[in-house]
């Protein structure tokens, strides 16, 4: 463990200084024609920024007190993400110039010129335009970035779905049904946010509310702090919640396998304690007006990766009463694409509630747009998608995980309105 610990320090700081060494040769270009003073002042600050990032990578990684801080790491993670995705991006334009300037000389070698050409010192060179323009888009992943963190992490937005399902009985017409999603309480330090975006939910007055998945990041004790603030989430219906792949430790080391099984036990009493209906390979059938739907929640399935295979649709619905709307509450939208809606004995399943996605918490959705890099993983990856009868919403996240915040893709409250189709 520590031999790792050493190899990714090393690893990071070769990286820093490998970019740092080449975007230096942009500056130096950059400030060609300006004076001592200048040049002077804009070295001292590009490598103290250097040098704090490495200190901070440092601290944040080795310090006792530190090293166990999780929120700190992530955003000191962040922190040197954002800068150096931003100078890498203009390294791209320096190594184009760098190209250009070599193509430029072995030309010459070959083919020289006439009579010795100089640029006038009184414009910009093209080495100094490519720079400074490399350096003006490298600012664009950094303000963007940024944006991201300090505003978009928790900049909830309620998303307003109506849905039509054949054969919904008439009680249920109407029916308002909250969902939420990828709530990662480990990633969450903003409790007054959190707790706003909660309220925004609850002002809505749902009369069930679907929670499909990923409650923390690895272990149970993230979730204690925010136990409080999502017990308030409440319907006269009840809370249905379900597990999602991060919910069962399976992304950390445990001292045995004891420690783990005990993780879940207390995870399971979490969901119990803040009044939430957990679904785990079972069903439940929803009661109103003297007739009835069934809600059907699974484990976690998926076939990206190495996600875990625990669903099991047969014995979830099984001694099931025969009703006229099925619904699915399964964390990853490829338990649908691979399995729900390919074989025909679940295709009564009339909508299928997902997450797991978020969207990659970066894109672009308007009117206009909805891109995303999560699309070429997923091709289910946010909002509601029809595929023959049935119909299948991947919710965009509550929380994140990785890069803490959201740009474009921002975190979702869903609030659908049940409709006889």
């Amino acid at each position: 463990m520590l031999q790792f610990k050493i190899t990714i320090t090393l690893a990071i700081i070769a990286f820093i200084a490998l970019i740092d060494a080449y975007s230096w040769q942009g500056i130096k270009t950059m400030l060609r024609n300006r004076s001592v003073k200048a040049y002077q002042a804009w070295s001292r600050f590009y490598f103290l920024v250097t040098l704090a990032s490495v200190l901070v990578f440092i601290a944040s990684y080795w310090l006792p007190g530190l090293e166990g801080n999780a929120i700190l790491r992530v955003y000191v993670s962040a922190f040197i993400f954002v800068i150096y995705l931003s100078k890498f991006v203009w390294c791209i334009f320096l190594l184009v110039d760098d190209l250009r300037r070599l193509g430029k000389w072995v030309y010459h070698k070959v083919n020289p010129p006439k009579a010795k050409t100089t640029e006038s010192e009184t414009r910009i060179t093209r080495s100094q335009f490519i720079a400074t323009t490399g350096a003006l888009v490298g600012g664009v992943p950094l303000i963007a970035l940024s944006k991201g963190i300090f505003k978009g992490a928790y900049d909830y937005r309620i998303h307003r779905v109506p849905l039509f399902i054949k054969n919904l009985p008439l009680a249920f017409e109407g029916l308002k049904v909250g969902q939420l999603s990828d709530i990662h309480t480990g990633s969450l330090f903003d409790k007054d946010s959190v707790h706003k975006g909660i309220q925004l939910l609850n002002a809505e007055k749902p009369d069930l509310v679907f929670f499909t998945g990923d409650l923390v990041n690895n272990q149970t004790s993230e979730a204690y702090p925010l136990m409080d603030h999502f017990a308030q989430v409440q319907a006269p219906m009840g809370v249905y919640s379900i597990f999602g792949n991060h919910d069962y430790g399976d992304y950390m080391r445990w001292e045995n396998e004891e420690a783990k099984k005990q993780n879940l036990a207390d995870l399971i009493k979490v969901h119990h304690d803040m009044g939430w209906h957990l679904l785990r390979n079972n069903h439940i059938m929803l009661e109103k007006g003297g007739s009835k739907i069934g809600l059907v929640g699974v484990e976690n399935w998926g076939d990206r990766g190495r996600f875990q295979k625990f669903g099991d649709l047969d014995m979830a619905m099984d001694k099931m009463q025969d009703v006229p709307v099925k619904l699915l509450l399964s964390h990853d939208p490829s338990h649908f694409d691979s399995i729900v809606s390919k074989q025909q004995q679940y295709n009564d399943i009339q909508v299928t509630f997902s997450g797991h996605t978020h969207g990659f918490q970066f894109g672009i959705e308007n009117k206009y747009i909805k891109w995303s890099p999560s699309q070429y993983i997923y091709p289910h990856w946010a909002g509601l998608y029809t595929e023959g009868n049935q119909q299948l919403y991947v919710n965009r996240g509550y929380g994140f995980l990785g890069y803490p915040g959201r740009v474009g893709i921002l975190p979702e409250i869903t609030l659908f309105e049940l409709r006889r189709a």
